[in-house]
């Protein structure tokens, strides 16, 4: 799956985003070896420590289909800036996939791509051979 359609998913779901507080609205894509693609937006809730991002919702789709390994991540937001996982988000998907292309895009599309490793050096994770 090339960039420009992970882009895609990731800005279709932020369409399901529920943010009546922030209005910011995330949507992410996860992208697994074998092709397949997990979705997630973000849902908040009243008590801020209850809200769910988007890339953490991709996740606990993904994982509870049996996926476990994961090659990308697009995320969507719907400022100028592109967006780039929070903190949380980063150590979540460091316990996969320490190494994962991250897509930051933008509310236009514009997007650019890094490494999770650069996001989040020493992150905390499982020894090597999970």
């Amino acid at each position: 799956m090339s960039n420009e359609e992970l882009v895609k998913a990731a800005l279709q779901a932020r369409t399901g985003s529920y943010a009546p507080y922030s209005g910011f609205r995330v949507g992410a894509a996860l992208l697994t070896p074998g092709g397949r693609v997990f979705t997630g937006c973000n849902v908040e809730n009243a008590s801020y420590g209850l809200t769910m991002c988007a890339e953490r919702v991709a996740v606990g789709k993904a994982v509870s289909e049996g996926e476990r390994e994961f090659v990308a991540i697009a995320v969507a937001g719907n400022g100028r800036e592109k967006c780039l996982p929070c903190g949380a988000c980063r150590q979540v998907l460091a316990e996969f996939a320490p190494d994962m292309a991250v897509i930051a895009v933008n509310e236009y599309g514009d997007y650019s791509v890094t490494r999770l490793n650069e996001l989040l050096p020493q992150s905390f994770c499982l020894p090597s051979g999970k």
